[in-house]
């Protein structure tokens, strides 16, 4: 199982959970702004009670790592250690050594920043295989074992948290702006996921179908199938090409396509998520990541 634990995951994490502290100490305790979650809980018990965001943060998650454990796997439950117990020293750390960002006239700008970084940090942290503990956890379950959003799915978990904050803490104004900052936040957080894995698909129909074929695959190193189809009017037999391309290869393709054939009908079409060799897996079918 340790052979599996790859280094540059756990710095990637521990970066994610700087990030995400950052702005979570510097944003929300800052400006007594909300948050989903059970980081929005640790902010309930600091904001009522005074108790340490960093030592909640440890205590909540505790019940998490159980579940964790047990449904996610070792190698998850390991990165999932790394990213709490980076998310509370890296917490520690900025709130004995903060600084202030005046930004008490513009709660918008606050919102957004919030969002911003505490969606940028969980998504490098979800990039890499870990979480940080809490709802985190319940988001990643749901994304492996139903294909829900994780962004959206938290999303859900921290209306409940910022209702319970509107109840204690938060004024109407204030709760306003935390579900600018949430709702933001998940979008970052699948912009971060399903952008590192930015594709498209193009369907290609040619006369020359074959050397289309041929040079994609000898120029831009993208497997290609060819798919059996044949014109609705005509009734006759027609190639169609499929292959996956990176987002910053399409111009590149059309390109390849244009200077073969002129007249080639070309369809591209966005792809959310992609597994496999050239995006997911390297030329020895081992993960890149």
């Amino acid at each position: 199982m340790l052979k599996q634990i790859k280094i540059r995951n756990i710095i990637a994490i521990m970066l994610g959970a700087a990030v995400f502290s950052f702005g979570f100490v510097h944003f929300n305790i800052q400006n007594q702004l909300g948050e989903g979650g059970l980081s929005g809980i640790t902010l309930i018990l600091y904001f009522t009670l005074g108790w340490d965001p960093a030592l909640m943060n440890l205590l909540l998650n505790i019940p998490m790592f159980i579940i964790g454990y047990r449904l996610l796997g070792k190698k998850s439950f390991v990165y999932t250690l790394v990213g709490t117990l980076s998310v509370s020293l890296f917490l520690k750390v900025f709130q004995k050594y903060q600084f202030t960002i005046h930004l008490e006239d513009d709660m918008l700008l606050v919102a957004l920043f919030a969002g911003v970084f505490v969606g940028l940090g969980l998504g490098i942290v979800f990039r890499f295989g870990g979480t940080t503990g809490g709802v985190d956890i319940l988001a990643r379950l749901g994304h492996k074992y139903f294909g829900w959003s994780m962004g959206k799915t938290m999303f859900v978990f921290d209306a409940v948290v910022i209702l319970l904050s509107w109840l204690t803490f938060l004024d109407a104004r204030s709760m306003m702006y935390t579900l600018v900052a949430v709702f933001v936040g998940a979008r970052v957080i699948d912009f971060v996921q399903e952008g590192a894995y930015a594709a498209r698909g193009a369907l290609i129909i040619s006369e020359k179908s074959g050397v289309i074929a041929e040079t994609i695959a000898l120029r831009m190193e993208r497997g290609i199938t060819i798919l059996e189809g044949h014109g609705h009017f005509t009734k006759q037999p027609k190639e169609v090409i499929y292959c996956v391309i990176g987002r910053n290869e399409v111009v590149r393709l059309k390109s390849i396509v244009h200077e073969v054939d002129p007249h080639a009908f070309v369809s591209i079409i966005e792809v959310r998520d992609v597994a496999g060799e050239g995006f997911t897996l390297d030329d020895q079918k081992q993960p890149l990541h």
